[in-house]
């Protein structure tokens, strides 16, 4: 039996219950949110969690930035499960040794589906006429309600 201890990941975000589960298979993995909760981390607050970690799992907040990266000198990873990385100071986790990922392209297809449906929403007039419907305002059919537009 192996007495190597495993890193430590602060995981800063609620998340599902199976990707905490596997982070678990090869970390020792530390959640407060748990997967419903979340937390405002200051920066104080994030530096003083994050003390021992080697990586830490992140979306567009908290700042990563040269004093977070030199109160915490055990991390070695800041992975940020959204597109963007604002919120990470490139350069200094460079200066640092600290690679960083995101995940570019997590919500291509998610956005395209999305603008569709909004898009087709607003060319049946769905969210007016459900709001029409709801207020006891429908009270027979007519070949112009609410038939809005062919996509």
């Amino acid at each position: 039996m192996s007495t190597t201890k495993r890193p430590r990941v602060l995981v800063t975000i609620p998340m599902f219950a199976e990707v905490l589960a596997h982070l678990g298979q090869h970390f020792e993995v530390d959640a407060p949110c748990g997967t419903a909760t979340h937390i405002d981390w200051t920066p104080d607050t994030l530096a003083q969690r994050a003390q021992g970690a080697a990586g830490l799992l992140v979306a567009g907040t908290p700042r990563i930035d040269a004093a977070m990266l030199a109160a915490c000198p055990s991390l070695r990873a800041v992975c940020s499960m959204a597109v963007g990385y604002n919120n990470i100071d490139l350069p200094a986790c460079t200066a640092a040794r600290v690679l960083v990922s995101n995940a570019p392209g997590v919500l291509s297809e998610t956005t395209a589906d999305f603008g569709f449906a909004l898009m087709m929403a607003t060319a049946r007039r769905l969210a007016e006429s459900e709001h029409y419907l709801r207020a006891g305002r429908w009270t027979h059919w007519s070949y112009d309600g609410f038939a809005g537009a062919d996509v």
